[in-house]
């Protein structure tokens, strides 16, 4: 048995039941597992690590629903960076269609390091492209090596160009084949036991990219294991035609029709529903990954966050592809959907601390997790600790907690997961990730220039 204790912060936020902030506060963990969480006289004195904590703010890890991982090496593009949806992936798949497995890996670790970084312990990746050599496995290795608590989806793309579909048909593949893998690496990786490190989710990219018949075989296979089903749906204007267009149905309805709702399926973006489509969410319990920097950067629309919210939607947040954000910052994710959300619906729209839940809560509510997402008893030991005494927080200390929100987004100096240190002093102590940026680097250039 492995002990941690971390003591004397100055505030430990804990998202509990009474979203208790606990001054001098701490926590013991046992095995990667949360034992006691309260004011630092009232835990243990000793353990086997003992993390002083003092002039830090601690929160529960953060959780990021979507991502697309292999865009780190496609970021800031010229030809990509004025384009809407559509145009943009147009631009980008024939890049993308280079891929190898090398590429895969080392641009994961460098996602998953930022994410990291900015206090996230949990993050779900959506992998939709496999040409050349790629396969999930490089995603899963790299987050195993770096300790990141992970969600590989097993994403497809089967629709091409001369099918009707969006994609180029030499990034589409055979639905057999799509299927097989996903078989495989849900045997070879899925783990449904309380404190997994490692799910396996099943999902195909979006409406405009497979078809209905892989859709809801997919639906078919991912229940009949128990692994969770994601997709892209209502994202943009462009979609929703299509889907009127192709299918005589909006992107909803569309999904509702194929078996896609209920509390094992979660959307990304769900931009464009109406309050009916909204109620559709609430009723099946299917969750939405909100993105709104992605959003923005593509001039996609604001999400109706609030109105999801009031009418009990399940939502967390995404940063969404580091192609279309251009980052993986989800501390910074949580503050853009404060401040989107008040855009849209004036100051009162979203608080600081609503934002936080939807990045921690939130998030485990839309991964269908219950050991995640607050700093209670039995839940896992997955906690980031910023540090307070910094230019950045300089005059807003009155409301620590709000500041981590309204101030420029820091990084983390300690970052926990499973009881494990994975950031120590604002560093990464498992991976060296300076040969990795610089491997990283060579990629992207050899990957872009040959396009």
């Amino acid at each position: 048995m492995t002990t941690l204790l971390a003591r004397h912060a100055d505030i430990l936020v804990t998202m509990d039941g009474q979203r208790r902030e606990i001054a001098d506060g701490g926590l013991f963990a046992r095995d990667g597992v949360i034992a006691a969480v309260g004011a630092t006289a009232d835990l243990p004195d000793t353990a086997d690590q003992v993390l002083d904590l003092r002039g830090h703010i601690v929160l529960p890890g953060l959780i990021n629903t979507h991502h697309h991982l292999y865009q780190t090496l496609t970021r800031a593009v010229p030809a990509a960076q004025n384009a809407d949806l559509f145009t943009w992936l147009k631009t980008l798949y024939p890049i993308w269609a280079r891929l190898t497995g090398e590429a895969v890996y080392v641009s994961a670790l460098v996602g998953l390091a930022e994410l990291v970084l900015s206090g996230c312990t949990t993050a779900s990746d959506h992998l939709y492209l496999f040409p050349n050599d790629v396969t999930l496995d490089e995603e899963v290795r790299a987050a195993q090596e770096l300790g990141m608590r992970f969600h590989a989806s097993r994403g497809a793309m089967s629709l091409g160009e001369s099918q009707g579909g969006l994609p180029p048909d030499s990034v589409v593949q055979d639905e057999k084949a799509i299927l097989a893998d996903c078989r495989r690496v849900i045997e070879a990786y899925h783990d449904p036991r309380p404190y997994a490190m490692t799910r396996i989710v099943i999902a195909p990219c979006s409406p405009f990219s497979v078809t209905p018949t892989l859709m809801r075989a997919s639906a078919e296979m991912a229940r009949a294991y128990g692994v969770h089903l994601h997709t892209h749906l209502a994202e943009t204007l462009d979609e929703e035609r299509f889907c009127l267009e192709r299918f005589g149905q909006r992107p909803a309805a569309y999904a509702a029709d194929l078996g896609w709702t209920g509390a094992d399926v979660w959307w990304a973006h769900s931009v464009h529903v109406n309050p009916q489509e909204i109620a559709l969410l609430a009723r099946t319990g299917t969750g939405v990954a909100h993105c709104p920097s992605s959003n923005m950067r593509l001039g996609s629309g604001i999400a109706p966050v609030r109105a999801m919210r009031a009418a009990g939607v399940r939502v967390g947040l995404g940063v969404d592809g580091s192609a279309s954000n251009d980052s993986s910052h989800l501390l910074a994710e949580a503050r853009q959907a404060l401040l989107l959300q008040r855009v849209a619906g004036g100051p009162g729209a979203l608080t600081a601390r609503q934002a936080l839940e939807l990045a921690t809560l939130g998030g485990a509510a839309v991964l269908g997790r219950e050991d995640i997402g607050a700093l209670v008893p039995g839940r896992a030991a997955d906690f980031a600790a910023f540090r307070l005494e910094r230019l950045a927080y300089a005059g807003a200390l009155h409301d620590p907690v709000a500041a981590l929100l309204f101030c420029a987004p820091q990084q983390a100096e300690v970052v926990v997961i499973n009881g494990r240190i994975v950031v120590s002093e604002g560093q990464i102590v498992t991976v060296d990730m300076g040969p990795v940026i610089e491997r990283h680097n060579r990629l992207s250039r050899e990957l872009v220039e040959a396009s």
